[in-house]
């Protein structure tokens, strides 16, 4: 019963975000865009010059934290949290301010890797890790988290 809607860019995920929160009940936000953005595009090639080259950013839309502060009662939203350091404090902070019903933290260590170590958490619950779990393991995990939630 899944539906998948593909974004490739960040204000593509966005709208998708915006247009279809309404009629969901959970929204896993497995996917995240970049902190940070280019400040300007260019419509062609930036061609090598003599000298470097000095990119500037800023700050991406911070979907999840639209969803978190649109969501409806009964609605059940979900984030990941990738962090290199204070990772459950970090998470929980983010569980919090984003107003998350459940939030997944891993170390960097778990990108483009088979199992990885992986903590849960809900605003009210304990610490849930899942040592050298599978992908599927943890999907599993956090389905089940999800159904507990809905209960």
């Amino acid at each position: 019963g899944a539906r998948l809607i593909p974004a490739v860019t960040g204000g593509e995920m966005l709208r998708a975000v915006k247009v279809e929160l309404a009629r969901c009940d959970c929204l896993i936000m497995a996917a995240a865009v970049s902190d940070f953005r280019p400040a300007r595009t260019e419509k062609t090639k930036i061609k090598k010059g003599t000298g470097g080259l000095t990119l500037h950013l800023r700050p991406a839309p911070d979907i999840l934290a639209w969803a978190g502060r649109h969501k409806k009662k009964g609605q059940i939203l979900v984030g990941f949290a990738l962090e290199d350091r204070d990772l459950k404090k970090n998470a929980e902070r983010k569980l919090k301010v984003k107003h998350l019903d459940l939030i997944a933290a891993n170390p960097p260590a778990a990108i483009a890797v088979e199992t990885s170590t992986v903590h849960l958490k809900t605003p009210d619950g304990p610490w849930q890790t899942l040592k050298n779990a599978s992908k599927v393991r943890t999907a599993a995990q956090i389905i089940k988290r999800i159904e507990a939630l809905r209960d």
